[in-house]
């Protein structure tokens, strides 16, 4: 038994615990995910931030049926309001096309908008790690990833970001 403890004593005095830095770049498999525009196109990350080019842009993944993003709304609306120089980008993870633009509508969410094909499983959220949302990322106007992860819209990180 001493032994075992010993060596697991050893194992965690060697053991890297140090957390991995969140990216400031997107992978090459992520740029290329493929997203849907409302007019029905098809359209990668890539060509997505390459629009916003040269502006500081928050990108916040929901879904309609997601509670918490509705929650969250007001808190997005007053920093839609507050920084108005900022491009708001909505990642949907709505289940269908139809529910994704009923909710742009019901909860009248004023940005830019892509519905998310791939869903959960998706180089996208492979490259977020996403295990929740809504989530907020802050994007500077080279497109860095200034903010990797919110998942509040009053995080003060997120108006840090957008200063």
């Amino acid at each position: 038994m001493k032994k075992i403890i010993i060596i697991l004593c050893l194992g965690m005095l060697f053991t890297n615990c140090e957390a991995q830095p969140e990216p400031t770049v997107f992978s090459e498999d992520a740029l290329d995910a493929s997203f849907v525009s409302l007019e029905g196109e098809s359209i990668n990350l890539k060509s997505i931030l390459e629009t916003y080019k040269g502006k500081t842009v928050l990108i916040d993944i929901w879904a309609s049926w997601c509670k918490d993003c509705i929650v969250g709304l007001p808190d997005l609306k007053a920093l839609q309001e507050e920084h108005k120089d900022v491009t708001y980008v909505f990642l949907s993870m709505d289940k269908t096309q139809k529910s994704w633009k009923n909710g742009i509508k019901k909860y009248d969410i004023t940005g830019e908008h892509y519905f998310m094909p791939s869903g959960w499983d998706g180089p996208f959220t492979d490259f977020v790690d996403l295990d929740w949302v809504p989530r907020y990322m802050v994007i500077d106007s080279d497109s860095n990833i200034k903010l990797f992860r919110a998942i509040k819209a009053n995080d003060p990180k997120i108006k840090e970001h957008l200063k």
